[in-house]
Order: structure tokens, then C-alpha cells, then sequence
């Protein structure tokens, strides 16, 4: 059990729920600004999804990287991957790949039911579809003839389904409406995706290179890539002060909704350790403090705009 807790990835799970956070708290205080209902149980089961679907991206990483001999060619990682170091077997890991599949379809079409059904069938449809784009996604990073994760085009893929479709639907699923100042602390959240997802490119830069994955760190080099994330950790902050802004903030009397902005230190002093970095193995703790800082965000957000009204 311990070595499929282990695969799991356990360090990546608050990346993962942070823009269900910030959807689902923005979306509360919208709704109690205009009298609408928030529920916690859907809440809870969007949380249960993306926790499903997180899992299950890392088990398909695991198992295509394996397969594929990208792990063993992996500079002191593989003993840490399941399938490249035989505690989990090729088989069984692609067992698991299938099971979570399904998993998370029928969690995903439970939690549809409860938010749409009846009275916003369209809307109920359309999810499901992006339920399956979602799990597509989680699979085919690694896994497939043509995986996107080996063609550079992950961070994509991140932006797109862990910033906008997590943090906006997450948002749809309570107001079943779209705003389009959503796309700011959708995309806060996506930058901040991306920017975990460089990290382990530019930790993995020459292993990858050995095994013909071609990472966007890859391809544009690691002195490139710092550049990349050094701007992908300056701009989500921005972002949520815009998104305040916009939302009259800056005129009110209501100035605990900034102490989110309390972040800037923290945010300043990571860049400059991971800019110190020479060697790409020793940024492998920043990914966790990244993941940390994203869920940071997404929380103080929250009791801001929630919780000193």
C-alpha cells in the first residue's frame, strides 16, 4: 500500500485542489452578495474529483514514463517512480490507470447531477464533457503513440485545465453562469500550474534529453526556462489584484479581502533561491513549495473575500 500511496504523489494534491478553492469561494461570495445558495456538498465533490483526477494523472505519468524508459533514464528519480523501479508492476499501475478512469467519470457525472439536474440540462452535458476532456488529459500527457507531455506542450494543457476549467467551472458549477473577470484568478492558479510543471521539466532537463522527451524547458533551455518561471511566479499575484480591483475593492472600506497580498514576501523569496540554483536536481524542493504557495493563494483569497465582510 505504501508504494501506491508513494505513486500518488501525495505533495502535488494541494496544486491540485487549490482552483476549486478559489472557483468555489469566489463564487460564495458572489452568491451572498445577490442572495444566492452556496452548497457545500457540491463543494465537497468537486473537491473529491479533482483529487481523482490528480491521482489518477500521476499513476498515467508513472506508467507511461516507465513504459516508455523515461524513468530509468532518470538521474536519481527512478528509485522513486513505481513502475521504472518494479515496486508496482507495468500491469498492474495500467490496471489502476483504468480503474481511476472510471472512478472519476462516474464521481464526475454524480457531481453534475447535483449541481445541474434538471434545470440546466445543457449545461449538465456540456460538463460532462469537459469531465472527459479532463481525464483524457490526466492520460495523455504520458501515455499514447503521441503523449503532448513528449511534444512540449504540458504547460498548455496545465494552463488550460488547471487554472481556467478548474477555477472558472468550479465557479459555473454554483452561479451556472460565466463572468469573464474569472479568467484572472483562473489563469493566477494556471500560471501557477505551470510553473510546478516547469520546475520538474528543468529538474528532469537531461534525463529527458537522454530518453527524447521534449519538455518546453527542454526545448528552450535551462537558462530560458529560469526566465520562464521567474515570470510565471512574478504574475499571479497581479492577477488576484486586478481580478480585487476590478471588483471595486480598491474604494472600499473592506481591506482584509488584500491580506492575500501578504504572499508578495513569501512569492520574492522563493524566486531568488530558485534563481541561485546551478544544478537542475537540487530545484526538486521547490516544486512542493510552489504547490504550497499556489494553495496559499487560493485559501487567503478565500477568507478575504469571505470571511471579513
Amino acid at each position: 500500500m505504501s508504494d501506491w500511496i508513494k505513486a500518488a504523489r501525495l505533495r502535488t494534491l494541494p496544486l491540485s485542489l487549490s482552483g476549486i478553492i478559489m472557483g468555489s469561494f469566489i463564487a460564495k461570495w458572489r452568491l451572498w452578495g445577490e442572495g444566492g445558495t452556496w452548497d457545500w456538498k457540491i463543494f465537497a465533490l468537486a473537491l473529491l474529483v479533482t483529487l481523482l483526477y490528480q491521482v489518477l494523472s500521476n499513476y498515467a505519468n508513472d506508467y507511461g514514463d516507465g513504459v516508455k524508459g523515461t524513468d530509468a533514464k532518470r538521474i536519481g528519480e527512478a528509485e522513486s517512480r513505481a513502475v521504472a523501479s518494479g515496486k508496482i508492476s507495468a500491469k498492474q499501475m495500467k490496471n489502476a490507470v483504468i480503474l481511476l478512469s472510471v472512478l472519476s467519470f462516474i464521481t464526475t457525472i454524480i457531481l453534475l447531477y447535483l449541481a445541474f439536474f434538471p434545470n440546466y440540462m445543457n449545461e449538465f452535458y456540456i460538463f460532462i464533457g469537459l469531465g472527459v476532456a479532463c481525464i483524457l488529459a490526466a492520460i495523455g500527457y504520458t501515455i499514447g503513440k503521441k503523449p503532448y507531455g513528449y511534444m512540449g506542450l504540458g504547460d498548455i494543457f496545465v494552463f488550460i485545465f488547471f487554472g481556467m476549467v478548474s477555477v472558472c467551472g468550479s465557479y459555473f458549477l454554483f452561479t451556472k453562469t460565466f463572468s469573464w473577470d474569472m479568467l484572472l484568478p483562473g489563469a493566477a492558479v494556471g500560471m501557477m500550474s505551470m510553473a510546478v510543471l516547469n520546475l520538474n521539466n528543468m529538474r528532469d532537463i537531461e534525463s529527458d534529453r537522454l530518453s527524447g522527451k521534449n519538455s518546453f524547458a527542454l526545448r528552450i533551455g535551462f537558462k530560458n526556462a529560469m526566465i520562464y518561471e521567474m515570470v510565471l511566479l512574478q504574475f499571479p499575484l497581479i492577477l488576484i489584484l486586478i481580478f480585487l480591483a476590478l471588483n471595486g475593492f480598491l474604494q472600499s472600506q473592506n481591506y482584509y479581502v488584500f491580506i492575500v497580498m501578504i504572499l508578495i514576501i513569501p512569492f520574492a523569496r522563493l524566486r531568488r533561491k530558485i534563481m541561485s540554483v546551478k544544478e537542475p536536481r537540487q530545484l526538486d524542493p521547490f516544486l512542493k513549495q510552489v504547490g504550497i504557495l499556489t494553495f496559499m493563494m487560493a485559501v487567503m483569497t478565500a477568507i478575504g473575500l469571505n470571511f471579513f465582510r
